[in-house]
């Protein structure tokens, strides 16, 4: 019941300029079930999102399949819309923003796709990011061809409903983790750094460190393992005890490997020694 009552307050209407292009759902008079919205956000939950091709804000194409290997941060927005969509898309870019300086801009990705074809062309989703100023590196805006917007939007979970001046849809945020296998849904236009901080923690926490790490993604690392969220400030700062148990754990842990090499050194000496003066006895 209180999952329902999340999604219910999370089912928005967003007016545009303008019809909405023929493509999606049929307008309802109704809006959107609350109960079946949830539904079929949870029911994608742990499913392998399919390898789509969409075009990034330069009309160049891009496959989902090049984000694995890191978390990624999906929301489906509009940009004819005037009110929901820019108050939603501002709040991920102030809860990203909010982490910043413990997440960095290497440990996980964001898009932001527009699901309302033909409208959402490259060049609308590249005038919506200039408008509200958002130019993270690892932040992009894609768009879907218009055939293949339904069954993006059913293996994200993402409802909406059309209607004469907007869209009814679910407002959430949907977090894939390094393989591509929806991990969390995020609800809500008002997201703060914990709402995101905290699910991208516990996949990057989890994850295998790879072979080869370049020294910046590992201080990186070992920084966000060390952080937490601090309700008054509404962002993550370092909790500088565990870093301090880490690297004496880390010291403690090279002085006994030091140790045992010089034991095991000594040891291989004096056996050498006491090979040769066998030998010299022998002879």
């Amino acid at each position: 019941m209180q999952a329902c009552l999340v999604v219910a307050c999370a089912i928005v209407w967003s007016s545009a300029s303008g019809a909405p292009a023929d493509s999606g759902p049929q307008p309802s008079a109704s809006g959107l079930d609350p109960a079946a919205a949830l539904r079929a956000s949870q029911a994608v939950v742990g499913k392998q999102v399919s390898d789509f091709t969409l075009l990034d804000r330069s009309g160049q194409p891009v496959r989902l399949s090049q984000y694995r290997g890191k978390p990624l941060l999906v929301s489906f927005i509009y940009s004819g819309c005037f009110q929901v969509c820019p108050l939603t898309t501002r709040s991920l870019q102030s809860a990203i923003e909010a982490g910043r300086d413990v997440f960095g801009t290497r440990q996980f990705n964001v898009v932001s796709i527009g699901f309302n074809q033909p409208a959402d062309s490259p060049q609308a989703l590249k005038a919506f990011a200039a408008q509200h100023r958002i130019d993270q590196p690892n932040w992009e805006f894609l768009s879907p061809h218009a055939s293949i917007v339904e069954a993006l939007t059913r293996e994200f979970g993402f409802s909406y409903l059309s209607s004469a001046a907007g869209f009814d849809h679910v407002l959430q945020v949907t977090l894939l983790d390094a393989q591509g296998r929806v991990y969390r849904q995020i609800y809500g236009e008002q997201l703060d750094a914990n709402a995101l901080g905290e699910p991208i923690r516990q996949l990057l926490d989890s994850a295998p460190v790879p072979q080869q790490i370049a020294l910046d993604d590992l201080v990186d690392r070992i920084r966000l393992l060390c952080t937490v969220y601090d309700p008054k400030t509404g962002t993550y700062r370092v909790q500088y005890g565990l870093l301090i148990e880490i690297a004496g754990g880390v010291t403690f842990a090279l002085a006994m490997l030091w140790f045992f090499l010089a034991e095991w050194r000594t040891q291989r000496r004096a056996r050498r020694q006491r090979s040769n003066q066998q030998h010299q006895a022998a002879t």
